[in-house]
């Protein structure tokens, strides 16, 4: 008998960038994710099955991820950045022949190697990503969870309609992609909001007056979601550690404009990460939801770019790059070295290095496991979800750690991996409680996406979450007499609604990665539903579409277009009012 359970949970999303810019932000943020992690993700599941070991890792894929993977173009694109890549180091090595420079020779045969391979496998897996990940659900090994359709940070958007269309687009795609209903979801952020009554933190036409809102946990049990994700804070209370200081100077500073305000829940000793437990903030009696926590302590191991395993100064640093082509050249060095100090990347070295880093984090996860059971004399369970990019894109060797983690597990005889659906029915848990609003980021609260820098964004959002439900209860108080026509751009209206709230466009904002690139999206998706809510307006009044109106559409669906799902009558009243 095992002691515990084990769960490796990696969160797979990136917002919509098709049609939407290519270099230094759009497109080549997909290929780059596509190549350095989602490949290399089958590539060391395909490897352990092949080896006769059972992987059992749950992920999930948001629905906007899937979307952009399954389309052409993005399998055009795709072939081709793989291309470049390869092309770009074979350049390199003709330098680094001519100038007698070994170890930089050997790392440009290693990119023309391992972009090669992807290229390889990409095709021979007939360019399709996600039906290799249905597959792999299919046979057992792999457990998929949905997202938010868009992403969208639930608790600040305005309108239980919206909130609503996030869920029920999610489950509709993943049926769509993956042929079966999802039992689990990564609410986005892992932000969750109870049901309360709900102050908007900006005047919505003129006024913060106070209305009830369901809590997000009813909208999952409305539609057929079995559990979701929480941070441990959420859980038991003490102070929320937020997992991306490390790597944005811009959220420290803007974490000590909080920090003096953040007061820590007192921990609750009683409620433990080792357990399932339910969750509902519902009066009705609705079926509760359960939650996994993630654990604290083995997460920063992995997550800390300065204390954690990716820290190493071994492995291949995420920075530095050599231009032109962008591959990387150089190691971590030290975490606090600057880029001119960066020592020259060995592949050798830094894969001597898995075996001790798995170890130890095995190690520490066998650790947590026996103490739990020594205590309670309970099989408990660690759950250590992560964001997928950390494996292979931030941390290069990161993918060939999970996997040496992964059988390491598997070989374990008092730690058995599982998937969460999986542990879920095996405990069948009956505590229900309750947990407060929050996220995963430092203080736990909504800092990151609602602040001075960002809180104007939320102004177009609630203008446009409001007509959009004007519109959706138009269409279903006249859908017998409204034209095909109209349907469509109040679709596409509901599309660019969508892509505007997806909490990406706040989080870039905050930590000045692509600040300039987010505003203009965000602003771009608002003048998008605008101008789309206009001819709407025009057209049920009686009037036809004019020429420019109808190109103007026509490039918003040829540049937007996801979702081919979605419903109207999910903006226009909520199936199950508070």
């Amino acid at each position: 008998m095992a002691k515990g359970y084990f769960a490796f949970v990696l969160h797979n999303h990136l917002p919509y960038v098709l049609a939407h810019g290519r270099w230094p932000h759009g497109m080549d943020w997909l290929s780059e994710a596509a190549g350095e992690t989602y490949m290399q993700l089958l590539r060391v599941m395909w490897e352990m099955i092949e080896q006769g070991y059972k992987p059992k890792l749950t992920v999930d894929i948001s629905p906007v991820l899937c979307e952009q993977l399954a389309d052409h173009t993005f399998k055009d694109e795709f072939t081709t950045y793989l291309t470049q890549k390869i092309e770009a180091a074979e350049k390199d090595i003709v330098e680094f022949e001519k100038y007698k420079q070994p170890n930089m020779l050997a790392n440009a045969k290693m990119w023309v190697e391992f972009y090669s391979k992807t290229l390889k496998s990409f095709n021979d897996i007939n360019q399709d990503i996600i039906a290799q990940m249905r597959k792999l659900q299919d046979d057992g090994y792999l457990e998929i969870m949905t997202c938010g359709a868009t992403h969208g940070y639930m608790p600040l958007l305005s309108r239980d309609e919206t909130v609503q269309a996030q869920v029920k687009a999610a489950v509709k795609n993943y049926e769509k992609h993956f042929g079966r209903k999802p039992r689990g979801i990564w609410l986005p952020e892992c932000a969750y909001r109870p049901r309360y009554a709900w102050s908007p933190p900006l005047p919505i036409d003129g006024s913060q007056d106070a209305y009830s809102r369901k809590g997000v946990d009813e909208f999952l049990s409305e539609n057929g979601i079995d559990y979701f994700i929480v941070d441990s804070h959420l859980l038991k209370g003490g102070r929320s550690i937020g997992v991306y200081l490390d790597r944005f100077e811009a959220l420290k500073r803007l974490w000590g404009q909080f920090e003096k305000e953040y007061k820590p829940r007192e921990e609750d000793t009683a409620k433990t990460p080792r357990e399932v437990y339910l969750v509902s903030s519902a009066v009705e009696g609705k079926k509760p939801t359960a939650i996994f926590t993630r654990d604290p302590d083995t997460g920063l191991l992995v997550w800390s770019g300065e204390h954690g395993y990716p820290g190493d100064g071994n492995y291949l640093d995420f920075h530095k790059k050599r231009f032109p082509g962008g591959n990387r050249y150089w190691a971590v060095t030290s975490a606090k070295s600057d880029l001119a100090d960066k020592v020259e990347y060995n592949a050798k070295s830094a894969m001597s290095r898995l075996p001790e880093n798995s170890d130890h984090f095995v190690g520490k996860i066998q650790e947590i496991i026996d103490a739990y059971h020594a205590e309670s004399g309970r099989e408990g369970i660690l759950t250590a979800p992560f964001d997928a990019e950390l494996f292979g894109h931030w941390w290069f060797e990161g993918p060939d750690f999970l996997k040496q983690v992964i059988m390491k597990i598997h070989d374990n005889p008092d730690v058995d991996l599982t998937f969460l659906s999986e542990h879920l029915n095996r405990v069948q848990p009956t505590d229900v409680i309750s947990i407060p609003e929050g996220s995963w980021g430092e203080g736990g609260h909504h800092y990151i996406w609602l602040n001075q820098d960002n809180e104007w964004t939320w102004k177009y959002i609630y203008a446009a979450e409001k007509k959009m439900c004007e519109l959706a209860r138009h269409y279903t108080a006249n859908k017998n007499t409204i034209g095909g026509e109209l349907v469509d751009v109040m679709k596409q209206a509901a599309r660019e609604l969508m892509l505007l709230v997806a909490s990406d466009w706040q989080f870039l904002i905050s930590t000045w990665a692509a600040r300039d690139y987010a505003e203009l999206r965000l602003s771009e998706h608002y003048a998008d539903f605008k101008r789309l809510a206009e001819i709407v307006d025009r057209m049920i009044g009686g009037a036809r579409m004019s020429d420019g109106d109808r190109e103007f559409y026509n490039d918003c669906c040829q540049r937007d277009t996801l979702f081919s799902e979605i419903e109207l009558e999910w903006f226009a009243r909520v199936e199950y009012p508070a």
